[in-house]
């Protein structure tokens, strides 16, 4: 059975592209996931189809209503799927997280817009809420993709070769090694002789140390997290 994935959004067109293309339109393709985009309008009941209204004691932009956001999880969730709200101030998006999702059956994603969504609706309806960064973004669909994107790698099959996860930044808690393919030499650049060599055990120490001299120019606090 795929992993299904309904997501719950005001601009539903946004991820046209994006669910038909790569690594994830062939997943989706091969029956490994089945990805649903849903526009929350439908779940609306006036005539001018209202998502939205002003904050109660007062403050700018607008919040998603409880009503359209409780009718849609009522008729789309199913027994144990995890519903997840889309927020900067959730929980970071992480490889474990990514992983863990993954192993889901069945997973509802909202995605706030405007000044975010009624309380009422984290309070009755939400089980998870993920963040990909300390950032605000004019919606959530955009981070829905991400989680989307990033819990796709874990499903078996997804990826035409499986070794490559093991490879990949942050799944070793270390930034990645600078990869070469041909030419050897390019405009006076040459790959490094080592990746010439055909020592693999070589290969690996040179990518490892590379690894290590990357994270501690751009990432110092992953190498404390592992020394911790």
């Amino acid at each position: 059975m795929p992993l299904t994935i309904d997501l719950i959004t005001l601009f539903p067109r946004m991820l046209d592209g994006f669910l038909a293309e790569s690594i994830l339109g062939k997943g989706i393709c091969a029956n490994l996931l089945d990805v649903r985009v849903h526009d929350l309008r439908q779940w609306t009941t006036d005539k001018h189809r209202t998502a939205d209204d002003r904050p109660f004691g007062g403050g700018a932009g607008m919040v998603l209503k409880p009503e359209p956001v409780f009718a849609a999880m009522e008729q789309l969730q199913t027994p144990g799927c995890r519903r997840i709200y889309l927020t900067p101030d959730g929980a970071p998006l992480s490889p474990a997280v990514a992983e863990e999702l993954s192993r889901q059956r069945h997973i509802i994603f909202l995605s706030g817009h405007y000044e975010g969504i009624d309380q009422r609706i984290r309070d009755a309806v939400i089980d998870q809420e993920i963040s990909i960064g300390d950032y605000v973004l004019t919606n959530g669909t955009l981070a829905a993709a991400v989680v989307i994107d990033a819990l796709s790698r874990f499903i078996p099959g997804v990826l035409g070769e499986e070794k490559s996860l093991t490879h990949e930044s942050f799944t070793g808690k270390l930034l990645d090694f600078p990869q070469y393919t041909r030419p050897a030499e390019f405009r006076g650049m040459s790959v490094p002789e080592v990746l010439l060599s055909g020592d693999h055990g070589k290969i690996e120490k040179w990518r490892h140390a590379q690894c290590l001299e990357k994270t501690r120019k751009v990432r110092p606090d992953l190498l404390k997290h592992q020394q911790s």
